[in-house]
């Protein structure tokens, strides 16, 4: 699930992180970029609609399930 909100988040490695302790100028702080921010907008919103749709899909296959063991019963 972590795909769909961290689209403009920096995820550096361990060795960066270990780097970033001596970089006092903050000279290695890099953020994922978009050729402009109404794309970058577009992209993340695309996103949150992505990640509300697969919340509603895993509810409703929670519930269905949830249904079918009542009627078995």
């Amino acid at each position: 699930m972590g795909s769909y909100c961290d689209f403009l988040v920096a995820r550096p490695s361990v060795v960066e992180g270990i780097a970033r302790i001596l970089d006092f100028g903050n000279t290695l702080n890099e953020y994922n970029s978009s050729p402009s921010g109404e794309m970058a907008d577009e992209i993340a919103l695309r996103m949150d609609w992505e990640a509300v749709g697969y919340y509603l899909r895993n509810t409703m296959r929670e519930y269905a399930k949830g249904l079918k063991e009542v009627r078995t019963r």
